[in-house]
């Protein structure tokens, strides 16, 4: 019995098949193979060919049918990867060829995956397609590491952003001021190399230095590691710790509900605190 015949047998559902000749752009989530979709593993298991990022797990991809055609497309920043133009193309191929395409991207397709811009070369070659949404890493690999995007005691606002643009540097199109000043967490991808100014930026919009900061690297895998740090020291202590992207880095007090909502590192015996603003509370008094 194969892989898809026992998610059909355990599902109360019918899900659509992959059809020869469609793409399917599909998100892996942040790392866990468990936080695949139903319908990202279906693919995985209908795909004839899988053309896949750097961020994808291996494990993810074990799920992969038997004689599927794995295709390495991963965009690492500082490394060779191939022009975004050639693989939307090279999906396009492959589907005129009469395969069924499963596109599969960590994350999410739609959040800073480029998956847009795939799904209008293929929509400039008339080649069908279908969206798999799948869990952004600034969502669940925050999770991973205790750390909610939102809480209500702290904040009802979260930004989404970039650390730098497609030439590589610190977008100028971001109004750091305006966010500065107006969300009270943000969340950045591929923000590492470009720290040390994005501290600066938001600072010098009125941000606290010892507001707190937190890196998740390598979220939702065995390699996951948390720094904690402050955005005065984000850099400093980003550096000195000698860790590596991929990352994500979240800013504001919900990072101070790490030592409560810590579920991996409890599994690890820490003892998680009931309350974390109780001290506050106290103070306030």
């Amino acid at each position: 019995m194969t892989m898809s015949d026992t998610m059909r047998l355990a599902l109360p559902m019918s899900l659509p098949a992959l059809q020869p000749g469609h793409v399917w752009l599909a998100g892996a989530g942040p790392g866990d193979p468990g936080l695949l979709t139903l319908l990202a593993a279906k693919a995985l298991s209908e795909a004839d060919v899988i053309v896949h990022d750097a961020l994808v797990n291996d494990d993810c991809l074990k799920l992969a049918r038997s004689g599927a055609i794995l295709e390495y497309a991963g965009k690492r920043g500082g490394k060779p990867s191939a022009k975004q133009r050639d693989i939307s193309l090279r999906l396009v191929e492959l589907a005129k060829a009469g395969h069924r395409v499963l596109r599969l991207k960590g994350g999410d397709p739609f959040v800073f995956g480029r998956g847009g811009e795939e799904a209008l070369t293929l929509i400039e070659y008339g080649v069908p397609f279908r969206i798999v949404p799948g869990i952004t890493a600034g969502i669940g690999g925050l999770a991973y590491a205790g750390i909610p995007v939102t809480h209500r005691e702290v904040n009802h606002a979260v930004t989404f952003l970039t650390g730098h643009d497609s030439s590589g540097v610190v977008p100028d199109r971001i109004d750091w001021a305006a966010i500065g000043r107006g969300s009270p967490v943000i969340v950045m991808y591929m923000a590492m190399k470009h720290m040390g100014q994005i501290a600066a930026n938001l600072m010098a919009a009125g941000r606290r230095a010892d507001e707190a900061v937190a890196f998740v690297c390598n979220a939702a895998t065995p390699e996951q590691t948390v720094l904690e740090t402050t955005l005065g020291r984000a850099e400093a202590d980003m550096l000195a710790a000698g860790i590596e992207p991929p990352a994500i880095v979240v800013i504001g007090e919900v990072v101070r509900l790490r030592p409560s909502l810590d579920w991996l590192g409890a599994l690890s015996g820490r003892t998680l605190l009931p309350d974390p603003f109780a001290v506050e509370r106290k103070d306030t008094a």
